[in-house]
């Protein structure tokens, strides 16, 4: 199918899916139900060689196709769908290549969506052009951070009341990381500020939530004292290594009610959250992994019901 058709069937401007009753617009945690995601079709993505995975690949002549990413953006789409998700879609733009990893340049909060500050200079201009559309949808706008650098990767909405922020200086920084924080702890939530090895690109690469009591990780790139937070507050680990890492195996996404969209080739983990009790749907997302992103960055919730 050719690629404008392709854009076309899933949602190629700013329409809604599925639309049903007005959301109610709001995220308080990684797991509860999804009822609204932030999706765009990638239309003009590129290997931008901007972190260590992508700059791997552009080393060893690995490249994407823009054909075949529309044909898994759909695929991803079509099983949101499936699971009665909403999805909205940002318009695609021909300067904007990373702009279909939607979780990066705003967040929604309980409150409202934030602007955050993207390190990397190209993904700027995504914050204004996220905020537009979603402000045509009726989200409300809780600010923009102005200070440091920010991205959403690095956020981890751990449990109600408590917030999460990954620095490693490179996407990251303190100042950002603090500024975000004090939204939150403004409105009565904690936040817990922990450092991991750049290398990682982004906190959710190597640690992502599962439901309230448990999370996939890579043990090994999180600091001790944030482990230590976990075991308090009882949360247990279903571990990942290393060369999964690198394939975005630790980046999973998190529907609520035990359903977990996984990448396809991460046989190893799906098979042991199978084990679990939990629902993988296995979703082929190898044309953005090579990017350097997977299935929680592809996906920005807009709202959930209490998990």
């Amino acid at each position: 199918m050719p690629l404008d058709s392709i854009a076309t069937e899933i949602g190629g401007g700013d329409r809604l899916i599925d639309a049903g009753e007005n959301p109610r617009w709001g995220v308080d945690s990684e797991y509860g139900r999804l009822t609204d995601v932030m999706l765009s079709v990638p239309r003009h993505l590129e290997m931008v060689p901007c972190n260590a995975v992508s700059i791997e690949n552009h080393r060893n002549g690995i490249t994407c196709s823009p054909e075949l990413a529309l044909e898994q953006h759909a695929r991803l789409v079509g099983a949101l769908g499936a699971e009665g998700v909403r999805c909205h879609f940002v318009p695609p733009a021909p300067d904007l290549p990373d702009l279909s990893f939607t979780r990066d340049t705003t967040l929604m909060t309980p409150w409202g969506l934030v602007g955050l500050r993207p390190a990397v200079g190209h993904r700027l201009p995504e914050v204004a052009h996220v905020r537009r559309a979603a402000e045509a949808w009726g989200v409300p706008m809780l600010g923009t951070i102005g200070e440091g650098r920010i991205e959403g990767g690095d956020v981890c909405l751990l449990r109600p009341g408590l917030i999460v922020i990954g620095c490693s200086g490179e996407r990251t920084d303190r100042a950002g990381a603090e500024a975000l924080a004090r939204i939150f702890e403004e409105r009565g939530w904690r936040a817990i500020l922990t450092g991991f090895d750049p290398r990682f690109l982004h906190f959710d690469t190597q640690f992502t939530m599962l439901d309230r009591g448990r999370a996939v990780a890579a043990v090994e790139g999180l600091e001790a004292d944030f482990l230590t937070e976990l075991q308090a507050l009882g949360i247990g680990i279903v571990p990942s290594r290393y060369d999964e890492v690198q394939k975005l195996g630790s980046n999973l996404f998190s529907l609520g009610g035990g359903r977990l969209f996984s990448p396809a080739d991460n046989e190893r983990v799906n098979a042991e959250l199978e084990q679990l009790g939990y629902s993988v749907i296995r979703v082929e997302i190898d044309q953005f992994t090579r990017c350097g992103g997977g299935m929680h960055c592809l996906t920005m919730p807009l709202a959930r019901l209490p998990g």
